[in-house]
């Protein structure tokens, strides 16, 4: 079993098997080393030794050459922390007492009100009842199993789908955003955005409504990719959602009509490729200029999407809103002193900066819109945009 740091990605994770070498790993394996050296230091010095007579080296030698070892580790450690940007949690700690007044929703208001030009970023997982579409338990795949599909997540391999693409495009039809409405999630995303508060809004979700609640392009980042366009895959010509929405809904397998011969493939990130450009030039800018984080109704499991609540300043105050508590930091984190995952410790509140809200991911933004004291702005916002989309649903069956 090994620890590794991802060097694309930047978070660790256990792995059991070979990882190629990088300066990340590096860092790990001089840690572990400079441990191990401590750790053998002691054993020498508390060895039995009854015969006092016996040469070798004295204790104030060994003290020295320890010393020394010690503060050339410590250099190495030192200069690849700040040269791969990761954080030493000592340093954390003293760069940044009495971020929130207290580690709970209201000390999040106060800091919100303490801030008028606070820039925040919000991150979201599954919503509105749409299953999140990489999970093998989320009950989307029961209708293939007359597919024979090696395993559940194959429907959403690169390689499967080239071979056959007839299973993904029948659980599409279920992934589809057709007769979802957003959430109150996204009309307060929204509504961030329109008191200029929004720096950046970075979702799970394929299914297009943060666009359909009105949030501006300019301010989503779909991680991992979405419905909203779709590409063939022979010759890159460029399709819309309403025209794969059609061929979808009458079981036709999506034709390039430039080519005819590529199949039209949605935007969607399968396994086997990579996320977004968008994805990595935002988050290398946005993360670091954020004055609060919010996450909302994600488990931060799947990378590289959970590591981003590392990239924030250490002055940066994180506040999760979730059934369960998520993305806490893990013991290879803790072993090595970085910072790494959020850290819900309410003794600690004099440097602490991480909120965990339980519950339903409404019932949270509802809350912390009416501390806020825009809770009925919010509301008649929800109010006016449903009305607006079920006057627009209804003109399309009536035409």
């Amino acid at each position: 079993m090994i620890g590794g740091y991802c060097v694309r990605f930047r978070h660790f994770q256990i792995s059991y098997f070979n990882l190629l070498f990088s300066p990340r790993l590096l860092y790990v394996h001089l840690t572990k080393i400079d441990i191990f050296k401590k750790r053998n230091l002691k054993n020498r010095l508390m060895d039995n030794n009854p015969d006092e007579d016996k040469p070798g080296p004295s204790s104030e030698n060994t003290e020295t050459e320890t010393e020394g070892e010690d503060s050339g580790m410590e250099k190495i450690r030192k200069y690849l922390i700040q040269k791969l940007k990761l954080y030493d949690s000592d340093n954390e700690q003293e760069s940044c007492p009495g971020v929130l007044k207290e580690l709970t929703i209201d000390g999040i208001v106060d800091y919100i009100k303490q801030n008028p030009k606070c820039k925040i970023i919000t991150m979201a997982g599954a919503a509105a009842g749409i299953p999140d579409f990489r999970s093998s338990s989320s009950g989307l795949y029961h209708n293939l199993e007359k597919y024979n599909l090696p395993h559940p997540q194959a429907v959403f391999e690169l390689d499967f789908f080239m071979e056959n693409p007839e299973p993904f495009f029948t659980l599409a039809k279920q992934l589809l955003p057709e007769g979802f409405k957003p959430t109150l999630c996204h009309y307060f995303i929204r509504l961030l955005w329109e008191k200029g508060l929004l720096l950046r809004h970075y979702t799970q979700n394929i299914d297009t409504l943060e666009r359909i609640a009105g949030l501006s392009t300019e301010k989503l980042i779909e991680a991992h990719g979405t419905f909203h366009t779709g590409h063939c895959l022979k010759c890159r010509a460029p399709y819309t959602l309403e025209w794969m929405k059609e061929k979808i809904l009458e079981n036709v397998i999506p034709k390039c009509e430039e080519c005819e011969e590529g199949v039209v493939k949605p935007d969607v990130v399968f396994f086997g490729e990579m996320l977004p450009e968008r994805f990595h030039y935002f988050a290398d800018r946005d993360f670091v200029h954020a004055d609060l984080l919010i996450i909302m109704g994600s488990s931060l499991v799947v990378q590289p999407f959970a590591s981003l609540i590392d990239r924030v300043r250490p002055s940066c105050p994180r506040l999760l809103i979730n059934k369960e508590k998520a993305g806490m930091q893990d013991r290879l984190s803790r072993f090595l002193g970085l910072r790494q995952g959020l850290i819900f410790d309410s003794k600690n509140s004099n440097s602490g900066r991480d909120v965990a809200w339980l519950g339903d991911c409404d019932t949270g933004c509802q809350l912390l819109a009416d501390k806020l004291g825009w809770g009925e702005e919010l509301k008649a916002l929800i109010k006016r945009e449903h009305e607006r989309l079920d006057a627009e649903s209804s003109n399309v069956k009536n035409s």
